[in-house]
């Protein structure tokens, strides 16, 4: 498990981060309904190159979670641009995953950050986006975040368990349900997906170009929640590469494949 023993207070909201490693800045961006968890099998692969910078998004995992909280995209990229002056970086290097990749994107053309490279992979990012599930949720959330406790873990395991094309082992499953248990944790999740909305996306699909860094596109062949055909077209918009498909994996390459990932970072890292 990573630590995350530092609290930052930004937008009203408190903010758990960790970091490791020496080296040349690296900040990881987790996705929904994830945590920074979803890098403990990847930075341990990076630490001997990179600091590795990692929190929790505003009202996911030890984050704070609080009823009437913001935690939609739209606040999702400040948080992240304030944390760079926290850390008082400029230009690392970032590796972003689905949420995790809007909010990068968000960040870079709404809010001007840079980065050093940018490693991207099955991101939110191109309209339309959002399962059934989540269309459901937003019509009846407070329905969902009454249900009893049995009923909300069995959805809650079966809906982590489509973001993998593999079975997810046991002690993953733990990790990723432990934020959403509880009285503060089951109405967070159904929160986070009711403020699940394609506009925050839409804001700046329009302005993709070719970013000002490297960038390296991967993408899970077999990903359920956002299929291949998105990454190619995410690709073609933001990198001059081709769009980098990822065998036997789904939308959660951390648990599939985590040696793709490595793999792709440290081969942007002996490029820049």
């Amino acid at each position: 498990m990573l630590d995350l023993p530092n609290t930052t207070i930004i937008e009203g909201n408190a903010v758990r981060w960790g970091k490791a490693g020496g080296g040349p800045p690296l900040v990881a961006i987790h996705g929904t309904p994830f945590s920074s968890q979803v890098w403990r099998r990847i930075v341990p692969q990076l630490e001997d190159r990179r600091t590795i910078y990692y929190f929790d998004l505003v009202g996911y995992g030890l984050s704070e979670m609080r009823d009437g909280q913001d935690v939609s995209l739209a606040v999702q990229n400040k948080v992240l641009a304030a944390l760079f002056a926290e850390w008082g970086l400029e230009r690392p290097d970032v590796l972003a995953h689905d949420f995790g990749g809007a909010t990068a994107l968000r960040a870079y053309y709404l809010n001007g950050l840079r980065y050093g490279s940018l490693t991207i992979f099955d991101a939110v990012a191109l309209a339309p986006w959002g399962s059934p599930l989540v269309q459901h949720v937003r019509k009846y959330e407070p329905a969902f975040s009454g249900m009893p406790d049995y009923m909300h873990r069995a959805l809650l395991r079966a809906y982590l368990q489509t973001a993998a094309h593999n079975p997810l082992p046991e002690q993953a499953m733990d990790i990723y349900c432990a934020p959403w248990l509880g009285p503060v944790g089951q109405p967070a999740f159904y929160r986070q997906i009711g403020q699940m909305d394609q506009k925050y996306t839409d804001e700046v699909e329009g302005r993709y170009e070719r970013m000002e860094c490297p960038v390296t596109v991967l993408w899970g062949q077999n990903d359920e929640w956002i299929p291949y055909e998105k990454g190619v077209a995410l690709a073609a918009s933001i990198s001059d590469g081709a769009c980098i498909p990822i065998s036997d994996s789904g939308h959660l390459v951390q648990e599939d494949r985590p040696e793709a990932i490595v793999a792709a970072v440290l081969k942007q890292f002996s490029q820049s």
